[in-house]
């Protein structure tokens, strides 16, 4: 038994002796630092590294890798510069010095033309495009529209990355949009979301005759101050809108961002393409959403659609036969259920082109058909104007960057003086008349039209001549 135990007693001294120098290699190890590269160590030991198989774990509709690295190379850095301008608080003047200002735009073409927001451009004197790749180029303004907010501008390459075009009617809300720009000069930044709302007016933007469109996807991708004219695509990498505001009490995000249905843009772009100018097709109505209240009230029977309050004289709608207290509740066969959406499809056509409308009449649903026509009330298509006699004295728009350094938003010179009206007022060759009557006039077209409703009135023109003074003349029409 004695020689038994002594054996024992060795044994777990040998084994005592193993876990002890174990132990101290294990305590060793994990403070030795001989290795030189913790890049080498992962690698040695990455089978133990905590990591997801990115591949099966993230379904394909929400991976939005590959979309996105495509989409970046065909949005661009737009930096619109200002000269020195005069701008005034009512009382007095003050001169600012040159400005910058910044945005984003969209390729929509290989050979250069970019989509972008008319406020990104709006009076530049200089309009330079960054590409993804840091290429920089000037742009050239094609086009702007204020009543969409859109803008068409040209560079000189080809070959370039462009987004197809996309179809915002088949846009669903709550469908997955990301959206791809510049905020807070931050380059190529990407985000996403869902659309919220589709049709959404939010009144910002103003129009002297009332034809604004305002027909917003609304989608909670994140966008800031910089986004506006950047892209707003479908998981399919198409263009289904462009951003363009922002619901802010801050003027930064704060849940909700705001982008100009595709559809919209690709006729408002062709237009500038084609004409300059934006050709707008016109039913001549005016019109409100119907509410339940509204439909109590008028007893109508429904509550959802447009209810014509007045029909204009010569107008679209009236040679079609619609009538006041009439319900529109759809255009070409798509449902209409406010203003916004109605604005929008009649937006998309030009003058001369033949519309369906379907409408309710008391308990009746008829269908009609309707010519458009344009602001002058024919259907002819609008030749972009920048100078024209009238009443035998020359006028001509104002330019972008004259009108910036006057601080005015446009307006129109007197370019000619000869006998007539305006001679007879007293007007100075250079007068640049920018309100007639309480009415903004920006352009010629402007012009005629107000002066042509103040036949045998006195007139009252306000303005700002060549070197900035501000004066009135009175003219008998």
């Amino acid at each position: 038994m004695g020689r038994k135990n002594l054996i024992l007693l060795f044994v777990a001294a040998v084994i005592g002796g193993l876990v002890a120098i174990s132990g101290s290699k294990l305590l060793n190890s994990s403070n030795d630092s001989s290795y030189k590269s913790i890049q080498e160590r992962q690698k040695e030991l990455g089978v133990k590294a905590v990591k997801a198989n990115y591949s099966s774990s993230i379904p394909k509709e929400l991976d939005f890798t590959e979309v996105s690295d495509k989409a970046i190379n065909a949005v661009v850095h737009i930096r619109s510069s200002y000269d020195s301008r005069v701008t005034s608080n009512g009382f007095f003047q003050y001169q600012q010095g040159p400005s910058q200002a910044s945005g984003s735009g969209v390729i929509v073409s290989d050979d250069g033309y970019i989509v972008t927001n008319n406020h990104v451009v709006e009076d530049a004197s200089e309009v330079q495009v960054i590409l993804n790749d840091n290429r920089s180029y000037e742009a050239k303004v094609i086009g702007t529209d204020p009543t969409t907010d859109l803008a068409l501008v040209k560079i000189d390459e080809n070959d370039l990355p462009f987004l197809a075009y996309g179809n915002s009617d088949d846009v669903k809300v709550g469908q997955w949009v990301i959206a791809v720009g510049n905020p807070f000069n931050l380059t190529s930044t990407v985000t996403a979301g869902i659309i919220s709302a589709k049709a959404r007016n939010i009144g910002i933007l103003r129009d002297e005759n009332n034809l604004q469109i305002e027909s917003f996807l609304q989608t909670d991708a994140v966008v800031n101050p910089g986004n506006s004219g950047g892209a707003l695509i479908d998981i399919n990498g198409n263009l289904i809108g462009i951003n363009s505001a922002i619901a802010s009490p801050t003027g930064s995000y704060a849940g909700y961002a705001f982008a100009i249905p595709v559809n919209l843009v690709k006729k408002v772009s062709d237009d500038l393409l084609e004409y300059g100018v934006v050709q707008r097709g016109l039913l001549g109505i005016q019109i409100g959403d119907v509410s339940a209240e509204l439909a109590k009230q008028k007893n109508l029977s429904v509550v959802q659609g447009v209810y014509v309050g007045k029909v204009n004289d010569n107008s679209a709608a009236k040679e079609a036969g619609i009538e006041e207290e009439d319900v529109i509740v759809s255009v070409d066969g798509m449902e209409v259920l406010n203003t916004s959406e109605l604005q929008e499809l009649v937006g998309r056509h030009r003058p001369g082109d033949k519309i369906n409308v379907k409408l309710i009449r008391g308990d009746k649903t008829i269908e009609v058909e309707a010519t458009l026509k344009n602001t002058g009330g024919d259907t002819s298509i609008v030749k972009k104007v920048v100078e024209s006699e009238i009443d035998g004295s020359l006028f001509e728009n104002v330019d972008g960057k004259e009108a910036n350094k006057l601080g005015i938003k446009g307006g129109v010179k007197l370019k000619e003086l000869n006998d007539g009206k305006w001679k007879d007022a007293g007007l100075d060759e250079g007068f640049i008349i920018t309100e007639v009557d309480k009415t903004r006039v920006y352009t010629v077209d402007d012009l005629k039209r107000v002066m042509s409703r103040m036949e045998g009135q006195r007139v009252l023109l306000l303005g700002v001549m060549e070197n900035g003074d501000k004066t009135y003349y009175s003219i008998d029409w």
